[in-house]
C-alpha cells in the first residue's frame, strides 16, 4: 500500500475531535446518499379562496369597467396598476385592488394622470416644471436659431422652384 497525502497534526487533530464528538451519525453505511430534506409544497390557489371568502364576509363587490390605477407614493413614484380587479366595501372602508403593479416615475405618466394629481403631488409636479425649464434654457443658449431653417439670400426664388 501506498501511504496517502500527509496531513498536518493540527488538522489531523481537528478531524479526530469532530469524530469523537459526532460520533457514526449515519442512515447508511459508508457510501449512502445523505438523506434530503422534503421541501414542503403550498398550495397558493387555497390562500386566494381563503382571501375571496375573507373579502365576501366583508361585503366587497366588484366594481366593473376600471381601465388603470394609480398609487401615489410620498418619494415621487407611482404604483401603476393596468386593468386591475377592484373591489370595495364602502361600508368597512375596504379597497382591494388585484394586478400587477408597475412602480414608475411621475414624469412618465405625466400628460394622462394631470387630472389625478391632488394638492399632495403639487410640490412633485413644480419640481419636474422646473427641470423641464432649466433643461429648455440650457438648450437654447445652445442651440440658438438652429430651428429656423437657412432658405437662402431670395426667398421667393426658392418658393417658384
Amino acid at each position: 500500500m501506498a501511504p496517502g497525502p500527509t496531513v498536518s497534526a493540527e488538522v489531523q487533530a481537528a478531524r479526530d475531535k469532530l469524530k469523537a464528538k459526532l460520533g457514526d451519525v449515519r442512515t447508511g453505511g459508508k457510501g449512502t446518499a445523505r438523506r434530503t430534506k422534503v421541501a414542503k409544497h403550498t398550495n397558493h390557489a387555497a390562500d386566494d379562496k381563503q382571501l375571496q371568502a375573507q373579502l365576501k364576509r366583508l361585503g366587497c363587490n366588484t366594481i366593473p369597467g376600471i381601465e388603470e390605477c394609480n398609487m401615489f407614493k410620498e418619494d415621487g413614484t407611482v404604483i401603476h396598476f393596468s386593468a386591475p380587479k377592484v373591489q370595495a366595501s364602502v361600508a368597512a372602508n375596504t379597497y382591494v385592488i388585484c394586478g400587477t403593479g408597475e412602480t414608475k416615475r411621475l414624469e412618465e405618466l405625466l400628460p394622462g394622470i394631470i387630472n389625478q394629481l391632488g394638492p399632495d403631488n403639487l410640490m412633485n409636479l413644480k419640481r419636474i416644471a422646473e427641470g423641464f425649464a432649466s433643461q429648455g434654457k440650457a438648450a437654447g443658449k445652445d442651440e440658438g436659431d438652429d430651428d429656423i431653417p437657412d432658405i437662402g439670400e431670395n426667398f421667393e426664388e426658392v418658393s417658384k422652384k
